[in-house]
């Protein structure tokens, strides 16, 4: 095996240490996407929970006026009382959920966009603040949302379409 060889700026013998505040502040992402490349995203500073899910459910009714065929994993969050509430209460008439098995992220339509928006939409990003990862995460998804044939073969992939 080759020795690794790294250049740095340090004095020889010191190893350089950047300094940065360690904070817990993040960002939340919740998305999916249509057979026809639509991508929809909702973004929040905090964990999501079920009553979020269900904002989100209503938001993808109020912009979609067919049917949906909701294919997600088997999250806690999709399955809360709140989901199940809003389900009872009408939502189950224009929604069909469908859970993804146990573990299985390449199953996962979803799993693509989030892995092509850290892999190429934010490569080499380095954020100064949660609104300015906001903004590149926008202007990411919004860059996205223009390539059509990307998202639809996040949904090929898996072979749902």
């Amino acid at each position: 095996m080759l020795p690794a060889v790294v250049r740095t700026y340090a004095p020889v013998g010191k190893t350089p240490f950047i300094r940065a505040p360690l904070s817990r502040d993040h960002l939340s992402v919740m998305g999916g996407i249509t057979p026809q490349g639509k991508l929809y995203m909702m973004v929040q500073k905090r964990a999501y929970n079920s009553e979020d899910v269900v904002r989100f459910l209503e938001q993808l009714l109020w912009c979609i006026p067919e049917k949906l065929l909701v294919i997600w994993d088997g999250a806690p969050i999709h399955r809360g009382q709140p989901v199940k509430d809003f389900l009872a209460s009408g939502a189950a008439g224009r929604i069909h959920l469908e859970q993804l098995p146990g573990y299985a992220p390449e199953l996962n339509p979803a799993e693509g966009i989030w892995g092509y928006l850290k892999r190429v939409g934010l490569k080499n990003l380095c954020c100064q603040n949660i609104p300015h990862l906001r903004v590149e995460l926008r202007r990411a998804k919004e860059r996205l949302r223009h390539k059509i044939d990307i998202i639809k073969g996040f949904i090929r992939e898996p072979g749902f379409y």
